[in-house]
C-alpha cells in the first residue's frame, strides 16, 4: 500500500457515504456538544470530579435522576479523536438513553497530544477506572464503551496488570467501537505527526500485541467489538484482527459488523434507545 493511499485508509471522514468528509466532521462535533447538553438536561450530573493531579485527569459523571443510588451500573465513556481532538465536554451524549434506564455514565479525559503522549494517556485511563472503583464502592459493575482512539484506550485498559495499582477492578464488559488496535501502521501516517510515537511506543501500546496480558486480567470480561459497514477497510480489518486474535485466545468476544453506518454515526447513534447497538449494551448489562 502506497503512502497516499495509507492515509486514506486511516481517513475516516474519506469513508463517509452521507456526506463530504468536512461535513461529515463538522457535523459529528455538532451532534456531541449537542447531545452532551441534552445528557446534562436529563442526568443529575458530577462535573469536573478529578481521577488524578493533574488539570486533565477529571471526568464528568451522568447518574440517573431517579431510582436507587446503590448497586447501579456504570459504563465509562473514553473519546476518540486521533488522541488529539475532543475531551470530556463532548462526551457525555451517550448517557442520554441510558440514565433513563438506571445506568450511570463517566466520560473521562486524559491529556490529548501534544501535551500529552501515548504511555501518558494510557496511564490515565487506567487511573480513571481505579478511582473510580476506589471513590464509588455502591456500583453494581463497571462497564467500558470507546470510540475510535477511545476504543484502543479502553482495550489498553483492559490488558492493565493491576498488581500495581493495588486494586482489581471486575470490568464486566467492554463496547470496541471502530478502533485501532495495532498502532504500527499509522506510524508513518499524520496520525502521528503530534503523538510522535516510536516504534517501541506503538509496540507497547497495541492491544492486538498484549492479549495473552489482556486474558489474564479480563478473562471474565464479555468484549463486543464493532465496526461500521463504512469504515475504511483497514478499520475494518483492525477489528476483524482483533475479534479474531481475541476469539481464539477463548475468550467471550462478540463482532458487529454495523450495517450502513459509518465511523461518526456508529458511534452518535447510542443516544438512540432502539439503537442495535444500544440495546446491546443495555441487555450486556441486565445478563451481568
Amino acid at each position: 500500500m502506497d503512502q497516499n493511499e495509507l492515509e486514506r485508509q486511516y481517513s475516516p471522514s474519506q469513508w463517509s457515504h452521507r456526506m463530504t468528509a468536512d461535513d461529515v466532521i463538522k457535523a459529528h462535533v455538532a451532534f456531541v456538544k449537542e447531545g452532551t447538553q441534552r445528557a446534562c438536561n436529563v442526568a443529575k450530573t458530577m462535573l469536573d470530579v478529578p481521577y488524578g493531579k493533574g488539570d486533565g485527569e477529571k471526568m464528568d459523571i451522568y447518574l440517573p435522576t431517579t431510582g436507587p443510588s446503590q448497586g447501579i451500573p456504570l459504563i465509562v465513556y473514553i473519546h476518540g479523536g486521533y488522541w488529539q481532538f475532543f475531551s470530556k465536554e463532548e462526551s457525555g451524549f451517550i448517557a442520554v438513553p441510558l440514565v433513563q434506564k438506571g445506568v450511570a455514565v463517566a466520560a473521562v479525559d486524559y491529556d490529548i497530544a501534544p501535551n500529552g503522549n501515548m504511555d501518558l494517556m494510557v496511564s490515565q485511563v487506567r487511573r480513571s477506572i481505579v478511582s473510580i472503583v476506589q471513590q464509588y464502592s455502591h456500583i453494581s459493575g463497571v462497564y467500558l464503551c470507546g470510540h475510535s482512539a477511545g476504543a484502543h484506550l479502553a482495550a489498553m485498559v483492559l490488558c492493565t496488570d493491576w498488581s500495581q495499582h493495588g486494586i482489581t477492578p471486575q470490568i464486566k464488559g467492554a463496547f470496541l467501537v471502530s478502533g485501532i488496535y495495532d498502532l504500527l501502521p499509522i506510524l508513518s501516517t499524520y496520525v502521528n505527526e503530534p503523538l510522535k510515537m516510536t516504534e517501541e511506543v506503538a509496540l507497547r501500546n497495541s492491544p492486538s500485541r498484549l492479549v495473552p496480558e489482556l486474558k489474564r486480567s479480563s478473562s471474565a470480561c464479555h468484549i463486543v467489538v464493532a465496526v461500521g459497514q463504512h469504515d475504511s477497510p483497514e478499520f475494518w480489518k483492525q477489528s476483524d484482527n482483533f475479534f479474531k486474535a481475541l476469539k481464539s485466545s477463548g475468550l467471550k468476544v462478540t463482532f458487529e459488523d454495523v450495517p450502513n453506518k459509518d465511523h461518526f454515526d456508529i458511534i452518535e447513534q447510542l443516544v438512540d434507545e432502539d439503537y442495535h447497538l444500544t440495546q446491546l449494551l443495555l441487555k450486556m448489562i441486565k445478563e451481568n
